[in-house]
């Protein structure tokens, strides 16, 4: 796999580029889910299609801004599930975004997923990446390349809360549970972008980061291939962990459609039992 690494790497500085001098506007176009796509969607994908076509490890692509699957290689032995810029409408007031890529051998479901990554374009530029075998190991963008800064390691407990989702919309329990872990201390570090806030808890120690099951997305807003699966794998991996509003691993979902979501919930062990005991959940 350490070709489709290297391709992320220089993937995620011409992104950064993109970021930084390219048109901020909508396009004329709606991307899987029905949504507006910003031009900045739509080069980042392109960015990203383009530099994994001739990697010959790489058997297709599936994109969250496209639907279905692009066939690259016959011979290709992975499959490459990414979220181009995640967090997009964030860019005009000049808050982080992030890519996010899940890689998987087989079939596209959490058993299978063999590593992810991320990328947060802010300040700095940073990487992380994880496989079945490692830590999260944390890089950064150093004159035009990547230098490894050391791995990920999140404590039992954590200080910050990230809770998604319209509060209006929210169930009853899931307020409650909120509400108790403010009374608890927890900070509110939430910015709209999945991976600059999942980021911080990592790098922070720890916390819980949310996005229930809600009255107007009952099945949750985020997307299970190229968003909560690969990130399921970077909480597990730094001694955390990710479920769903069942108590069920989020490395274990079936999407039965590529561009299928999830109610899900990353945190510290302490968080997370706590989240069970609140939603009802034995085990």
């Amino acid at each position: 796999m350490k070709d489709i690494f290297e391709t992320i790497k220089n993937v995620a500085f011409e992104i950064d580029h993109a970021i930084k001098t390219e048109d901020l506007g909508y396009s004329e176009s709606e991307n899987s889910s029905g949504e507006e796509q910003l031009k900045l969607d739509v080069q980042s994908d392109l960015i990203i299609e383009k530099a994994f076509a001739n990697v010959s490890s790489v058997k297709a692509l599936v994109s969250e801004e496209k639907e279905g699957v692009l066939e690259l290689s016959k011979t290709g032995r992975y499959t490459v599930c990414y979220d181009p810029l995640d967090g997009s409408s964030l860019v005009d007031v000049n808050l982080s975004v992030g890519s996010i890529f899940g890689i998987y051998e087989g079939e596209l479901e959490g058993k299978n997923l063999v590593a992810s990554a991320y990328v947060v374009y802010g300040p700095r530029i940073e990487l992380v990446i994880a496989t079945r075998e490692s830590k999260p190991m944390l890089y950064l963008a150093m004159d035009s390349k990547f230098k490894q800064l050391g791995e990920i390691t999140m404590n039992e407990k954590g200080k910050l809360n990230a809770s998604g989702g319209t509060q209006q919309h929210w169930a009853e329990h899931h307020k409650t549970f909120i509400d108790s872990l403010f009374q608890e201390g927890y900070r509110l570090r939430y910015s709209g972008g999945m991976v600059p806030d999942l980021h911080q808890i990592m790098l922070k120690g720890g916390g819980l980061f949310s996005y229930p099951s809600t009255t107007d997305k009952p099945e949750g807003k985020l997307r299970q291939l190229f968003e909560v699966i690969p990130f399921a794998l970077m909480y597990e991996q730094a001694g955390a962990e990710a479920i769903d509003d069942r108590g069920e691993r989020l490395l274990e979902l079936v999407p039965s459609h590529p561009h299928d979501t999830t109610p899900c919930f990353f945190g510290s062990k302490y968080e997370i039992a706590a989240l069970k005991t609140a939603y009802g959940i034995n085990g």
